[in-house]
């Protein structure tokens, strides 16, 4: 893969916090952003992913389902017949 040249323009202190990771981390200031970059891409695709995959699922319930109509009563949903005392 090629690489080419960014120019960015930062604040002096983010360039120093920058210089003192990178040297905690035994890289350089490109290294370090050009990984930060490369999570922050992978990061939004999978969001991107996961947002069409339950996009999909919402679809296929919608279409398997009630249309929106309620098909239970509070009784189904509070059925507690040996919670009672009769």
């Amino acid at each position: 893969m090629s690489k080419r040249n960014v120019t960015l323009q930062l604040d002096e202190e983010v360039i120093t916090q920058a210089k003192v990771i990178a040297a905690r981390q035994g890289t350089s200031v490109s290294a370090l952003l050009a990984q930060q970059v490369r999570e922050l891409a992978a990061d939004a695709a999978r969001y991107e992913a996961a947002k069409v995959q339950a996009l999909q699922l919402m679809a296929e319930a919608a279409a398997r389902g009630s249309g929106g109509r309620v098909t239970w009563s509070r009784e189904d949903l509070y059925d507690r017949a040996g919670d009672r005392d009769e």
